[in-house]
C-alpha cells in the first residue's frame, strides 16, 4: 500500500512538473514568438548575438565578465554593442508591410537581408513571471533585417517562420537601423592599439627605423622610477621626469582611425608591407604581456591630375600593423605625435619647442 502510494506522489509530481514546462513553453512563445516582436526587454539576459548576410559575412558577439568578444578572437567594439543593445530595447513595430509591396519586400530580403539570432539566458520554469527556476541559455528570437524604406524613416524586418513582415523604427529618432545590424566583422572590431594605465607599464620601446639615433627606451625601476635608455649605444640618459611619465600615460588610449585588411588589395597590402619602416614602437605591461605597432608612410591620395610618383607624402596620416602584423591599419599622426617624439625631446634640460604659423617658440 505505501508503495502504490509513493508511486502515486511520485507520478502527480512528474505530471505537475510537466504541466509546468508545457505551460512555460507556451508562456515563453506567446511573449517570443509573436511576429511582430523583434525587441528584447531584458538586453541584460543577452549572451550572444548572431548576425549573417549573403555576401557570407558572419560575426558572433558574446558577453563575458569583462566585455563582449568577437568571433572569438577579438574585442568587440563597446559602443557599437551599447548602440545594438539600446536598439534591441527601444525598436518597435510601426506597420505591417502592406499587401501591395509585400512580396517585392519578401524578395528583397531574400537576397539582400542580414539574419539575426539573440540567444539569453532563461528560466526553465517560469511561473508568472513571478518565480524563476533552472536558467539556461536559449536562442530566444530569430528575425531578418532587410533595407530602409523609400523615406528612410524606418527598416524592413521579418521573424523566421512569419508570414508578415513589418516596418520598425526607434521612437524619437528618424532614419533607419539596418546598419546596427551589420553582419561584417570589421565593422565590430574595437579600435584600440594600446589600452595600458600608467601604473601597470613595465616598459615602452620607440625606435626610429630610419634615424636610430632617436630610439630609446623606458623601463619601470620601481614605484614612480624610470629610466631612459638610448638604443643607439644601450646608455642611460638623464631625462625630464613629467615628459616621461606624459610619454607613458599616453598609452592609455590610442586608437586606429580604419581596418584595411578588406578594404585594400592584397597586392597593394604587400607593396606597404614592403616599403621602409618609419617607426617600432612596443609596450610591454607588469603582467608580460606585449603590445606593438609598425608604421609606414602613405602617399596623398591618387587623383587624375597628380601621378602616383608625384605625390607628397600623406602628413596627417600612416599604415600601421598590430596584433603580431595580423592587421594592417590607418592611423592618425594627430593621436600619434604625442608618443613619437624622439630621446632628445625627453633628455634632462631640454626646452619643449612647437611652431605657430612662422613662428618658433620655446618654452
Amino acid at each position: 500500500m505505501k508503495k502504490n502510494k509513493t508511486a502515486i506522489i511520485i507520478a502527480i509530481v512528474l505530471i505537475a512538473i510537466a504541466i509546468i514546462l508545457v505551460w512555460n513553453n507556451r508562456y515563453l512563445t506567446t511573449l517570443r514568438g509573436d511576429s511582430a516582436d523583434f525587441m528584447v526587454w531584458d538586453t541584460a539576459s543577452i549572451t550572444k548575438v548572431y548576425l549573417a548576410d549573403r555576401l557570407d559575412h558572419e560575426t558572433l558577439l558574446e558577453r563575458h565578465e569583462d566585455g563582449w568578444t568577437l568571433n572569438t578572437d577579438y574585442t568587440a567594439h563597446p559602443k557599437k554593442i551599447d548602440q545594438l543593445m539600446y536598439t534591441l530595447y527601444r525598436v518597435r513595430v510601426r506597420m505591417p508591410v502592406s499587401r501591395s509591396s509585400h512580396d517585392h519586400i519578401i524578395a528583397q530580403m531574400a537576397s539582400s537581408s542580414t539574419k539575426v539570432e539573440i540567444y539569453q539566458t532563461v528560466p526553465t520554469i517560469n511561473l508568472f513571471n513571478k518565480i524563476k527556476l533552472f536558467y539556461r541559455e536559449k536562442r530566444t528570437k530569430v528575425f531578418y533585417v532587410g533595407e530602409a524604406t523609400k523615406d528612410s524613416s524606418g527598416t524592413f524586418m521579418l521573424r523566421e517562420g512569419a508570414d508578415q513582415a513589418y516596418i520598425v523604427y526607434i521612437p524619437g529618432f528618424r532614419g533607419y537601423i539596418s546598419t546596427r545590424y551589420t553582419a561584417d566583422p570589421d565593422d565590430w572590431r574595437d579600435h584600440t592599439i594600446f589600452h595600458e594605465p600608467l601604473a601597470n607599464i613595465q616598459s615602452v620601446t620607440v625606435e626610429f627605423c630610419q634615424e636610430p639615433e632617436r630610439s630609446f627606451r623606458v623601463d619601470n625601476t620601481g614605484k614612480h622610477q624610470y629610466q631612459l635608455t638610448s638604443l643607439a649605444d644601450n646608455t642611460p640618459v638623464p631625462y625630464d621626469t613629467l615628459k616621461v611619465i606624459n610619454l607613458l600615460a599616453s598609452f592609455s588610449d590610442l586608437r586606429f582611425e580604419a581596418l584595411l585588411n578588406n578594404i585594400l588589395k592584397p597586392s597593394r597590402l604587400d607593396s606597404i608591407k614592403r616599403s621602409p619602416i618609419i617607426h617600432k614602437i612596443s609596450l610591454t605591461n607588469k603582467e608580460g604581456e606585449t603590445s606593438a605597432i609598425t608604421t609606414f608612410g602613405k602617399k596623398v591620395e591618387a587623383s587624375n591630375a597628380i601621378p602616383y610618383e608625384d605625390r607628397e607624402t600623406d602628413v596627417d596620416r600612416m599604415f600601421a600593423l598590430i596584433n603580431d602584423d595580423r592587421d594592417m591599419v590607418l592611423i592618425q599622426y594627430y593621436v600619434f605625435d604625442k608618443v613619437l617624439k624622439d630621446i632628445n625631446y625627453y633628455k634632462a634640460g631640454n626646452p619643449i619647442t612647437f611652431e605657430i604659423e612662422h613662428y618658433q617658440v620655446i618654452e
